[in-house]
């Protein structure tokens, strides 16, 4: 199994494992690098290393995660393993608020090349333009932000989009509420500037974690920390005296401008629709990162996520960190009986969860449907009982077909908290959303359940012995009965 520390590891382990491929001809950053790559994740197809970009001497990796196997790569496990079952990982490593907080080291392979001042030019970056409808070259869609609070020294990644704007400047779009708003009001506040640096390209696991929901006050590197089992590797800024990470590709360093507002977006959104900064007034202004330095390894490689429809990198990322949180919520609260949980990466990674649980008492499903519904951004859950593997969808389909009465099983939430990018919300509206819990669950506290049709396990054992005398391929059902004979 392969250590990831760096993007690098990561790119190689895919490599070793058959999961990467190289584009060696000369492609342009302008909409055909992303429509090459929307190709290839439509097809299933493996993570693309473009080698020869118009204009820049940097490659590009896209399609980075759009399978559970090169998520798997990522977090040091099994490629086989499902992405319940690597969320299920995730929380397992920070039951009980488990974190390991950084290392400081002195020297950082990132500072191999500085540029200042007048030599900072961001153009140098192969930044991309998605789709047509785009407002500009979009420097980071698979990067995160790193800022501290002036009160507690908390230091939180958070992922935000950027747009580039000129050779020194970008324009990054903060939601309202995001743990990255509430520092810079705070800095606001004290009428001082923000130090942030922009980190593109360091482990992957970075970036899966700065989208994730971790807690106002706990630093996504902690976070890192526990899911590696061993501490990430930063050094402090002599510029924004924030701890960044060692192994990165490239850093941009600067300060957020609350002052300096200017266009930004659209851009194609991973709901699959375009969206920009404009609030209700219309203003469509966001602030702006004023970059005084930049820092990179010898010849870096860029990371871009191509966003849009799913499902590409954003909405595995997404599905997977938003399972494993939505998992140990339910487990800190104290509800017992989760078995699975699964944030569908068809949702956008975002929108729907399957929630899988063994009923002890009556209200228990409700319970969980109740508490999961809250998670920021589900607009509907689905639960279902243990029996249901929560990533079959065919088999949520059926239960939501046998054991699922509309009257009965539907709950509906009217107030609650939305996301500004949510399409199917009109633009005065996009904070507060409705939701449902759709409760496919034989009721528990029925004392005449319904009788389920099972195969005869002796025989059904019998029949998996002798499953090669048929002249038939070995399938994981199949595997599952011989595992199942060999431990009876």
């Amino acid at each position: 199994m392969f250590l990831i520390d760096d993007l690098r590891d990561f790119i190689n382990a895919c490599e070793a494992h058959g999961m990467l491929h190289r584009v060696k001809t000369p492609v342009d950053w302008d909409l055909e690098m992303s429509h090459v790559a929307t190709l290839n994740e439509d097809s299933g197809g493996p993570a693309l290393l473009f080698e020869s970009i118009k204009g820049s001497d940097m490659p590009v990796l896209t399609s980075a995660f759009t399978t559970s196997q090169r998520m798997a790569l990522c977090m040091e496990q099994d490629p086989k393993l499902p992405l319940s079952a690597l969320a299920r990982k995730w929380k397992e490593r920070l039951a009980g608020g488990a974190t390991l907080p950084p290392k400081l080291v002195g020297n950082a392979p990132v500072m191999e090349n500085v540029f200042t001042g007048e030599d900072v030019d961001l153009f140098r970056f192969p930044s991309p333009r998605f789709y047509p409808d785009d407002g500009g070259r979009y420097i980071g869609t698979a990067h995160y932000l790193v800022c501290r609070d002036p009160d507690s020294g908390w230091t939180n990644l958070g992922t935000y989009r950027m747009q580039l704007q000129d050779k020194n400047t970008v324009t990054v779009m903060i939601a309202r509420g995001k743990d990255a708003e509430i520092i810079y009001r705070k800095h606001a506040a004290r009428r001082e500037r923000m130090p942030v640096a922009v980190v593109i390209g360091s482990d992957p696991l970075h970036f899966l974690v700065s989208s994730t929901h971790v807690g106002v006050g706990v630093s996504e590197y902690d976070v890192i920390g526990a899911l590696r089992q061993r501490p990430v590797e930063v050094f402090e800024s002599d510029l924004s005296h924030l701890h960044l990470p060692a192994k990165a590709e490239i850093i941009l360093e600067g300060y957020l401008d609350l002052d300096d507002r200017r266009p930004e977006g659209p851009l194609g959104e991973f709901t699959g629709y375009y969206s920009s900064a404009k609030d209700i007034s219309g203003a469509g202004m966001a602030p702006t990162i004023k970059v005084q330095r930049v820092m990179h390894r010898t010849r870096p490689i860029f990371w871009a996520s191509t966003i849009g429809k799913p499902v590409n990198d954003c909405h595995m990322i997404q599905a997977i960190n938003r399972s494993a949180m939505l998992w140990h919520e339910l487990e800190t609260r104290g509800i017992p009986g989760i078995e699975g949980v699964y944030v569908l990466p068809e949702s956008c990674g975002w929108f729907w969860a399957v929630i899988a649980v063994r009923q002890a008492y009556p209200g228990h499903a409700s319970q969980v449907g109740l508490t999961a519904i809250a998670h920021y951004g589900l607009k509907g859950v689905i639960l279902v009982d243990h029996d249901i593997p929560v990533e079959n969808m065919g088999r949520v389909w059926w239960a939501l077909s046998v054991r699922f009465d509309p009257r009965r099983s539907i709950q509906v939430i009217d107030r609650a908290r939305a996301s500004p990018l949510d399409p199917s919300l009109t633009r005065d509206s996009r904070f507060i959303m409705s939701k449902v819990i759709m409760d496919a669950c034989t009721p528990f506290e029925w004392d005449e359940k319904p009788k389920e049709v099972f195969l005869h396990e002796a025989t059904l054992q019998e029949v998996a012995k002798r499953w090669a005398d048929y002249g038939l391929p070995l399938t994981g059902p199949v595997a599952e009965v011989l595992k199942r004979a060999s431990a009876g």
